[in-house]
């Protein structure tokens, strides 16, 4: 069970904080149950039933109270207001029905199934139906973090580092495109299976991504989010064998390793050298470790592997300057192979603690990321003991384009400590 589910995170939670929480773990869940039992085609729909669901809850439950188990109550409103929909619309006559008459199927909507196995296998094949080669991959990825990850437009053009307007017309696209190619909500087979896993591994990865370092929102570290990613690649790791996934699971493990540690208690951002190692999970780190041994049966390296291979030497606590020229060593072939100004921008970090940071700073002044705040936190950082002026130059530059306020605190303290 989620852990904003349980009653006594309920009863002890706001409902400024409930309602939203819980939006990120079922909204998804209810849409793609919805689609299982209606077709893809539908989806917009199940998302008008699963948002109104919402505004019930926080409409009643504002007024008599959270129920003990809230999520169960989500459901059963969800399954009413379906039937409620179809009663009354001619699209369940016109459309849906015979849809499913043709596709030889007894479901209705007295029948919709919201077992945990059903809600599980409905959030995977809905995965992999949104990631259909007919759609482009741009769509394929903002309808997936939309749709099945319940990120807001501002969320996924943040991740997506594009517009609001560019998300909104992709997702209209999409969801065109899927009414009038006929996408059926069913997972691919064969040769179809194994184009669509790499787009579903970067949505995973995009989305944790988008939780752990939280560009668009004010609190850094946004657990939920990241257990979300891990959730959906557990239920894709249990259908799949997948030395891909399996790496991208390490590397998810090793950066959850670090939450405890990454903020203090007055939230705080804590860089990484000043993180205490004691309030690492240990635990984590050991399960990373196995499943990056896992993905090692692989006959090629992917970005995940490299990336996670540099989290685990970032994980070590013994011999930290040993481990800055495989980790340099690491990132030149990640650029090699997937290359990213965040890549680069952190490849001239270690290259910084390898070979000095006149070197460094003059491969980070090739880095065209002028409005980035990381890049002139780092130059910052380069400068300082070469040249005062030019780091607080870049530092003061960092603190105009950081988006959080934690972001913003950690670079005034720098500033005043300067």
């Amino acid at each position: 069970m989620h852990p904003f589910t349980s009653w006594a995170g309920a009863f002890y939670m706001d409902m400024t904080e409930l309602i939203p929480n819980l939006f990120r773990s079922e909204f998804s869940k209810i849409v793609s149950v919805l689609c299982a039992s209606f077709g893809i085609r539908n989806i917009e729909l199940a998302e008008d039933i699963a948002s109104d669901t919402f505004l019930s809850a926080t409409e009643r439950w504002s007024l008599k109270g959270i129920p003990a188990n809230p999520t169960a109550w989500l459901y059963s409103v969800a399954k009413n207001k379906a039937r409620d929909h179809f009663k009354r619309s001619s699209i369940y006559q016109e459309k849906v029905v015979p849809v499913l008459r043709s596709e030889e199927s007894d479901t209705d909507v007295e029948s919709i199934d919201l077992s945990e196995k059903n809600i599980e296998d409905s959030q995977l094949t809905m995965l992999f139906a949104i990631c259909n080669p007919s759609l482009s991959s741009e769509a394929q990825i903002a309808l997936a973090l939309r749709i099945l990850c319940g990120l807001g437009i501002d969320e996924i053009a943040s991740a997506l580092l594009t517009s609001k307007s560019t998300i909104n017309k992709r997702l209209q696209r999409a969801k065109a495109s899927i009414r009038e190619q006929k996408i059926d909500f069913q997972a691919p087979v064969g040769k179809e299976f194994e184009k669509r896993q790499e787009n579903v591994l970067r949505i995973i990865y995009l989305l944790f991504n988008e939780g752990y370092y939280s560009s668009s929102v004010e609190k850094n570290t946004r657990k939920h989010l990241c257990l979300e990613a891990m959730a959906l690649l557990l239920l894709y790791l249990k259908s799949v064998s997948s030395p891909d996934g399996d790496a991208l699971m390490a590397l998810f493990c090793f950066h959850s390793s670090r939450f405890e540690a990454r903020e203090d208690e007055m939230g705080n951002f804590i860089l990484y050298e000043d993180q205490d190692t004691s309030k690492w999970s240990f635990d984590l780190i050991q399960k990373g470790e196995e499943y990056l041994k896992r993905s090692a049966r692989g006959e090629s390296i992917s970005k995940y592997h490299l990336e996670a291979t540099i989290a685990f030497w970032h994980s070590r606590t013994n011999d930290i300057e040993k481990k800055w020229p495989p980790i340099l060593q690491l990132y030149n072939q990640l650029l090699q192979i997937d290359y990213s100004p965040v890549a680069a921008l952190n490849r001239t970090y270690a290259l910084s603690k390898v070979k000095g940071k006149e070197i460094a700073i003059s491969e980070a002044l090739k880095i065209n990321m002028d409005g980035n705040h990381l890049y002139h936190a780092l130059l910052a950082d380069l400068y300082q003991g070469i040249d005062k002026k030019a780091s607080q130059k870049h530092l003061k530059r960092a603190f105009s384009l950081a988006q959080t306020q934690s972001e913003k605190a950690l670079l005034q303290r720098k500033i005043n400590a300067t």
